[in-house]
């Protein structure tokens, strides 16, 4: 099986489109909350996002906004876990916020999900976080 992470071209939209919708956790309570044009101002906009390939399929990507310095996305696709795709998308939206100067890089997540989880041991610190959301914050080193 080959491996590649790519940046993401406006072509891929629906394949994230497809992925955001799959996932279990952190699943949204109104899919037409996240519009077309959201993921195009995150691929060719104020953002970048990044594609994890797996035999030529994406199966899972990273948003990265670089106005907010934050991650807007990273989502793999069910069953695509444990891979090192995760790890690897997170690395490619982090790397381009702090390219871009951003001294902190900072996003939420679902408390008490194996996301929540995923950026702890990725060494995110946890902060306070509203309801049943969890904020990290990464600073650059």
């Amino acid at each position: 099986m080959t491996h590649s992470i790519r940046p993401a071209v406006l072509a891929d939209i629906p394949a994230l489109t497809r992925i955001r919708l799959a996932v279990v956790e952190n699943a949204l309570s109104d899919p037409a909350r996240i519009t077309h044009a959201m993921y195009v101002d995150h691929v060719a906009g104020r953002g970048r996002s990044w594609v994890a390939e797996a035999d030529g399929v994406i199966v899972g990507f990273s948003s990265a906004d670089g106005t907010t310095g934050s991650i807007w996305a990273l989502f793999v696709e069910p069953g695509r876990e444990g891979h090192g795709y995760g790890k690897a998308l997170l690395r490619e939206a982090v790397g381009w916020l702090f390219a871009l100067g951003h001294a902190h890089v900072r996003l939420t997540t679902g408390a008490g999900t194996r996301a929540d989880r995923f950026y702890a041991a990725q060494g995110w610190r946890r902060d306070a976080g509203a309801g049943k959301d969890a904020a990290f914050t990464l600073a650059r080193r």
